[in-house]
């Protein structure tokens, strides 16, 4: 499948198939330079097929530490370093092979390479479906997740399907978050056919039909950042879960996908709380539950060191906190919300494992 952005100018092509890596030669072939980036895991289980993909088209390849790690300004200045030693030129590519974090770190040194070179996306994650899209990129601060970036996009996204065969459990249901954030946002006949199709963890980690599935989010995403791509509107409604998520994220450095599905069923209670909803709670935390999802983590946390971390949100401004909320399945919006709706919804989250 071939999907293509419809930007005005500067569009891209989001190639998902399996073997897609085959096809990087043909996007790199006018560069002067290219230096692949791998992530360590990913260039430890598929050496072979790294190393003739670098051989084949003679490029440097740098190995990066795993996940959200990397994401920092001490690996950012080593790398960059790295690449300056090397002499590029503005005619230079980075090609980043592996999850979200590789995409984030390797895209926001491109972004800032030279003042800007052209990078490509090779996600090897279901959870890259959603990072790799749209031209996000950057790395952490001490003062939060992902407060140090740029808008940077790529200039193709070849998603190779043979990567998510040796995907880890915990892999899976991170990428799962976000495909299931692209449902909530699409309409009720998207997530009710998610979970029929998952409706335990034993059928989700045998990804039956996850490229369609994949392939229905990356289209809900392109369809709503190319209308919106710099974040000042419809495009907040991607971070559907991901206020109360981030905070966790960072608080406990659990996986994305997983802080990501908790900020989902956060965002429930406060909606209900906020726009008198009528999201049934119980339905969400028991399919969560069922997929096997850390909720027993929620009895942990504490209320005001998350609002800390809420209180850096980029949507955030001079009002408060600003969440995006549910009014309905497939009805997204973002509202300021007030500290005490959210301290109560806290509660209230918590509450929950006790019933």
């Amino acid at each position: 499948m071939e999907l293509m952005t419809t930007y005005a100018t500067q569009n891209y092509p989001v190639i998902v198939a399996h073997r897609a890596i085959d096809r990087l030669t043909e996007y790199t072939t006018q560069y002067q330079h290219v230096f692949i980036f791998v992530d360590e895991h990913v260039h430890a289980h598929w050496a072979s097929k790294l190393q003739t993909v670098s051989e084949t088209n003679h490029h440097q390849t740098f190995v990066l530490p795993a996940g959200e790690q990397v994401k920092t300004l001490h690996y950012f200045e080593q790398y960059m370093e790295q690449l300056l030693a090397c002499q590029p030129t503005r005619n230079t590519c980075l090609v980043a092979i592996g999850g979200g974090a590789v995409g984030d770190f390797v895209g926001f040194l491109a972004a800032t390479l030279l003042r800007g070179v052209d990078f490509i996306q090779l996600p090897t994650t279901i959870l890259a479906h959603d990072s790799s899209i749209g031209g996000k990129v950057g790395i952490n601060a001490a003062h939060g997740k992902n407060l140090i970036g740029a808008f940077h996009r790529p200039a193709a996204v070849l998603y190779d399907l043979d990567f998510l065969t040796s995907l880890p459990e915990s892999e899976i249901l991170s990428g799962y978050g976000e495909v299931y954030k692209h449902a909530l946002l699409k309409g009720s006949e998207a997530v009710r056919t998610l979970e029929t199709t998952y409706y335990d963890q034993p059928s989700l980690l045998q990804l039956k039909h996850i490229e369609q599935y994949l392939i229905d989010g990356i289209q809900t995403k392109l369809d709503i950042v190319v209308n919106d791509e710099k974040e000042r509107g419809q495009r907040q409604w991607l971070n559907l879960g991901h206020t109360f998520g981030h905070a966790v994220e960072y608080a406990t450095k659990i996986p994305h996908g997983h802080a990501v599905m908790i900020g989902i069923l956060y965002q429930m209670i406060v909606a209900n709380t906020l726009l008198d909803t009528k999201h049934s709670v119980g339905h969400y935390y028991h399919y969560l539950a069922t997929l096997g999802y850390p909720l027993q983590l929620i009895e942990t946390l504490t209320f005001e060191p998350l609002l800390k971390l809420m209180q850096q949100d980029k949507k955030n401004n001079q009002t408060g906190i600003r969440m995006v909320l549910l009014q309905a399945i497939g009805q997204p919006t973002v509202q300021t919300v007030p500290v005490d709706v959210l301290e109560v919804a806290f509660n209230t989250l918590q509450s929950l494992g006790k019933e």
